[in-house]
């Protein structure tokens, strides 16, 4: 049985709110299915921030997790529930936090996430930002993180060195160190073997390519 399938079977009779998916009193349910609804109601709520949910928006939460059109109605209805308003996305940014090391790699790949949806419709709005902020922290992400996250979807500056979260002052070796260790992490191997679902193994393999390039860039011009 897939996870959208638990979640389709999870969601049928629910009477309340999403909130019950993740606890509420009764069992946790198992970890890949907790990360999912946290997931699904993150991004209705990030699509909610501006004040509308666009069909673009809608759209590009459909880009970060593909869902078998039988497991849709089960999803659609987490997603419509959440998205009234963003209202307790707390809750839902502190179970996803729990499932992970604080400030770790899935964690980033989440907030990649949530900025491919804010920025669906052209224009990633100050409250959308503000958004993203506060699950940043929650998820253990210092400012100087989020800068560094922010930059690769936000045009702030062409800066190689904040992709790679470095000062511009760090030496090559810094640069290769640095970026053997995110080649590493974010190897689509190494997430399939961490178990990470294939739309998160989607979002670290683009991390990957932004961070290639910006050591490409960084290597080329100290050549």
């Amino acid at each position: 049985m897939t996870v959208w399938s638990r979640i389709s079977e999870a969601v049928q009779g629910l009477g309340g709110g999403v909130g019950q998916l993740l606890g509420g009193g009764s069992k946790p349910p198992e970890k890949t299915v907790a990360f999912t609804i946290g997931m699904i109601a993150l991004g209705a709520k990030m699509a909610k921030a501006d004040g509308e949910v666009t069909d673009d928006e809608i759209v590009a939460f459909g880009q970060v997790f593909t869902v078998p059109d039988k497991d849709k109605p089960g999803v659609e209805r987490v997603f419509n529930l959440a998205k009234q308003d963003i209202a307790g996305f707390e809750t839902y940014a502190e179970q996803v936090a729990k499932l992970f090391d604080k400030g770790s790699s899935m964690l980033e790949n989440v907030l990649d996430g949530l900025f491919h949806i804010a920025k669906a419709d052209g224009l990633v709005h100050e409250h959308e930002l503000e958004y993203l902020q506060k699950v940043a922290t929650i998820f253990g992400f210092s400012a100087k993180d989020f800068a560094r996250i922010r930059s690769r979807h936000v045009v702030i500056a062409d800066d190689p060195y904040e992709v790679l979260g470095l000062p511009p002052t760090a030496t090559l070796d810094d640069v290769k160190k640095q970026y053997r260790k995110l080649a590493r992490d974010l190897h689509p191997d190494r997430q399939v073997a961490d178990g990470m679902p294939k739309e998160m193994v989607l979002i670290a393999t683009e991390r990957l390519a932004r961070v290639n390039a910006a050591y490409a860039e960084i290597t080329k011009a100290a050549a």
